[in-house]
């Protein structure tokens, strides 16, 4: 199931794939944009006891959103519902107008064709080098020749800045470099959205700085939707144009918006201690 959903691409048989995204600027108003992402009445858990319920949320085109909220809160469970490696309790998870959580067969696998993911530990296979391991979903999903997938693989790894690095294995580059190797991976068959699990996780702050930078420019220069998972300030702050914020207190969304605004205009003071990194009032 990993390889099918990171491989998400056109279907084989496909002639070519593009090789550096979508043109289409990022859009400066949402307000008149269809959600690309409809999530509806969304309940997860882990068989009968709910993580959370009833969620409902839309992610819009282009723009880059964050699902975020404390420790044990559900964040990673959510997305993997939204990717469909998980089945929900109940509710629907439209991508592009398509429910994953209903498609079966090969309309599922059309859906799932329109996303990339990049999982929390990067998933890269260590016995391949970086290049191989961008050229596994163009060589499922297309009938490319070697020579094509070999150009498309490494203008991918330069879009994220490993030109000089095709050959490396992922145990010869540093923990950033294997992050930047595994979106390079989820770009590889030019998915709608991107799927971000926790990318800062494990990162020095110069190089989780630079990662930001790089989802950013992404973003900026591609079009493409990306929705992140994380609970790291800096990069909230660096990177989200909107964010949900979920809390496992009531298993549910508690704050929705531009985290900036958020720091400092919620009335929620649970929402309010997380942005601006303030301990929990002790009794006295």
């Amino acid at each position: 199931m990993e390889r099918e959903t990171s491989a998400a691409g056109p279907p084989q048989g496909a002639r070519s794939a593009p090789v550096g995204g979508s043109a289409a600027a990022k859009p400066q108003a949402w307000g008149d944009q269809h959600p690309i992402i409809r999530v509806r009445d969304l309940t997860v858990g882990y068989g009968d006891v709910p993580l959370l319920e009833h969620v409902s949320f839309d992610v819009r085109p282009g723009e880059i959103f964050v699902i975020l909220g404390g420790s044990g809160s559900g964040k990673s469970t959510l997305l993997k519902h939204m990717i469909g490696l998980d089945e929900p309790i109940g509710g629907s998870v439209l991508i592009d107008g398509a429910d994953i959580v209903a498609a079966r067969g090969d309309a599922r696998r059309a859906i799932l064709r329109k996303i990339g993911v990049m999982y929390q530990s990067g998933a890269l296979f260590g016995s391949m080098t970086l290049a191989q391991n961008v050229r596994l979903p163009l060589e499922e999903y297309t009938d490319l020749t070697s020579d094509e997938i070999e150009l498309i693989a490494r203008m991918k790894l330069s879009l994220v800045g490993l030109a000089l690095f095709t050959g490396h294995l992922p145990a010869e580059v540093s923990g950033g470099m294997q992050k930047r190797a595994a979106i390079a991976r989820a770009m590889a068959l030019d998915p709608m959205i991107l799927f971000l699990d926790e990318p800062s996780a494990g990162l020095d702050p110069i190089t989780s700085a630079e990662l930001d930078a790089l989802i950013k420019r992404l973003s900026r220069n591609l079009g493409v939707t990306f929705v992140v998972v994380t609970h790291e300030l800096p990069s909230i702050f660096a990177i989200a144009d909107r964010v949900i914020m979920i809390d496992r207190r009531v298993k549910g969304i508690i704050a929705e918006g531009d985290p900036r605004k958020l720091r400092t205009e919620s009335t929620d003071p649970w929402v309010r201690q997380f942005f601006n990194r303030e301990a929990e009032p002790q009794p006295t």
